[in-house]
């Protein structure tokens, strides 16, 4: 019962600073937007607001390592593995310029969704074709134009821990673009929020771990679905499930 009221007092607090913190953000968004072309004020801003939700949240203990890897004016195709919601709580932590690849449904959510609008980040609809190749064609413009990209690859959240397959997507764009791949492993997400679960589930230490990124001459000879292994084994070298004993 306890568990249930801390679930649902901080699902309260989110709505209602989400409303104060969506008005701050189209002030940023108007007053930014004719010399701030990539909405590098505004990224700041949401992961400010993002990361406030686990600031607030004292069961939640996160610790960042690796954050010295990201270097400083580099642009990146980003890829963790996704294990909980919290995943997009804990990568705003990196405090670094990108832009999401996220599920197209995710966008009308009211306030929050809105704030992904106004940032520029870039949506998909799973399984459908053109979608897709929007998505791609969106990439690169944002590429191009200095941003990273953070894909979760696995498409959904992994139920048991374990890396599911990783889709194309953001090997195809990392390829024909000839870019870095930045890997990120992240873990106790899954104990702390569970897929399909809001209740509070007590302390938890959650982990976001920046690995050293791929350069384009690592991965230039491979097909996309062995670069995709590629990165996948990478990560999934540093995520507990994959690591413990059996």
């Amino acid at each position: 019962m306890i568990d249930r009221i801390i679930s649902l007092l901080f699902v309260f607090f989110i709505a209602i600073s989400s409303v104060i913190f969506f008005v701050l953000a189209f002030l940023i968004w108007f007053c930014t937007l004719l010399f701030d072309r990539r909405l590098v004020v505004l990224h700041q801003f949401t992961s400010f607001w993002a990361y406030l939700y686990i600031w607030t949240m004292p069961a939640w203990s996160v610790s960042i390592q690796g954050r010295h890897k990201i270097k400083k004016g580099a642009t990146y195709i980003v890829v963790s593995n996704h294990q909980s919601q919290l995943d997009i709580l804990v990568a705003f932590g990196l405090f670094f310029h990108f832009k999401w690849v996220s599920k197209a449904e995710i966008f009308r959510v009211p306030l929050i969704g809105w704030n992904m609008v106004l940032n520029r980040y870039i949506k998909i609809k799973r399984g459908d074709r053109e979608s897709i190749q929007k998505m791609l064609e969106k990439c690169e413009k944002t590429i191009a134009q200095g941003s990273s990209i953070f894909f979760f690859p696995e498409g959904t959240r992994s139920k048991n821990g374990l890396l599911k397959s990783f889709k194309p997507g953001a090997f195809v764009l990392a390829k024909k673009m000839k870019m870095p791949i930045l890997p990120i492993a992240i873990n106790g997400s899954k104990n702390a929020l569970p897929k399909h679960s809001l209740n509070f589930h007590g302390k938890h230490k959650i982990e976001i771990k920046v690995l050293d990124e791929i350069p384009y001459g690592d991965f230039k000879a491979l097909n996309i679905d062995e670069i995709a292994e590629y990165v996948r084994d990478k990560i999934a070298a540093h995520v507990h499930e994959h690591t413990k004993s059996p």
